[in-house]
């Protein structure tokens, strides 16, 4: 027999992610889904998720729940949120000019020239953060104006306040970027809201794969996409109440910190491409952190590791703390550029994530022991 050549190439693995799955993740990305004003958003992901679940609910502020096995009284979560951060109408000027107060951690300084959608009465009116040409922005002392809150303003195209409040626009309409999803060389993805409707994405795709694969787990799987995570967990907080699971696998996106300004000594080596990080901290598990490592080694998955001195900074903090206490791990993907609007992830680190998730769901059982004693 014919030795192999060794210039052969290799085969890539096979993509657990179908056409239809990235058809689904550019739809849901291009969405809006400011904090406060989830549903659009919601209802596109119960749409997507809604074949893989016997049962699904939504709780009174906008967090969608797809449910497997809903009658098991071990109840286990895995949860992304589902929020992005945005901008509210707060002053309209007699001159037709929009000023604005954020929605969550919203980046001020990447906002002059972008084009947003102001979200009014009678839908979505296209407008744009003005700014002054560079031979003109002369401050105190001739320095050049920077970006703030306060000197920020959109431009509908109108010229008074009247007939920027005949387009439906009004104090309170929130204000979301324009820019969407696309794709880059090497496998990159780039688009606003990665933080975190890529988590949600892989949490449906984990149930798509359960019922692909014809897979039975011994727990009720609680698919969870919280609302108001990014104004303080808000959304996770009310619905590990309503749940009250046993275990909380939580998914978030962390930072890729090989870019310029990001120190390595204050936040930790992690990098896109090289799989998904696990956070160490107080609110996480160790033993069920422990259950999830040896699953990737099992299951040859590359993982990088994070600290955090105190809390995760994600909804982890909220079920981990619920109730009575609830073993909870966070499994992070690497971003880089977060809170922009070209956020930009990597494929292999969504497949990754994926396939880590699935695979702690099918080790785990109500006979798992967690227990630190």
């Amino acid at each position: 027999m014919a030795k192999a050549s060794s210039k052969q190439k290799v085969k890539a693995p096979k993509s657990i992610l179908t056409n239809e799955s990235y058809a689904f993740l550019k739809e849901y990305i291009n969405n809006p889904s400011p904090v406060g004003f989830e549903s659009s958003g919601q209802k596109l992901w119960l749409e997507y998720i809604k074949p893989y679940c016997d049962s699904f609910f939504t709780d009174p502020y906008g967090t969608a729940v797809g449910v497997i096995n809903p009658t098991a009284p071990f109840k286990v979560v895995i949860e992304a949120h589902a929020d992005e951060i945005s901008w509210f109408v707060n002053y309209i000027t007699p001159e037709g000019l929009i000023y604005l107060k954020r929605n969550g951690g919203v980046d001020h300084q990447i906002a002059p020239s972008m084009r947003v959608l102001i979200h009014g009465k009678k839908g979505a009116v296209k407008a744009v953060f003005g700014w002054p040409a560079i031979h003109t922005r002369v401050g105190v002392g001739d320095k050049e104006v920077q970006p703030k809150v306060e000197n920020l303003f959109l431009d509908c195209g109108a010229s008074n306040k009247k007939e920027v409040e005949a387009l439906g626009i009004h104090i309170g309409a929130v204000v979301t970027y324009e820019n969407g999803y696309d794709e880059l060389a090497y496998d990159y993805l780039i688009g606003r809201a990665f933080d975190n409707r890529i988590g949600g994405f892989m949490i449906a795709e984990v149930a798509r794969l359960l019922q692909l694969n014809k897979k039975k787990l011994p727990f009720g799987l609680y698919i969870v996409n919280a609302v108001q995570e990014e104004i303080g967990l808000r959304g996770a907080e009310m619905i590990a109440r309503r749940i009250k699971p046993n275990v909380a696998i939580i998914t978030d996106v962390t930072h890729d910190t090989t870019t310029p300004m990001i120190s390595k000594i204050a936040q930790g080596d992690t990098a896109c491409g090289k799989g998904p990080s696990l956070t160490f901290g107080p609110a996480v598990h160790n033993k069920l952190l422990d259950i999830v490592q040896d699953v990737a080694a099992k299951n040859k998955i590359d993982v990088q590791l994070h600290t955090v001195s105190r809390s995760t900074g994600t909804d982890t903090d909220s079920f981990a703390y619920a109730n009575d206490g609830c073993p909870s791990v966070l499994i992070s993907i690497p971003l880089r550029y977060m809170h922009t609007t070209v956020e930009m992830l990597h494929k292999k680190d969504v497949e990754e994530t994926i396939k880590l998730m699935y695979e702690t769901l099918l080790t785990l059982s109500p006979k798992t022991n967690l227990s630190y004693f």
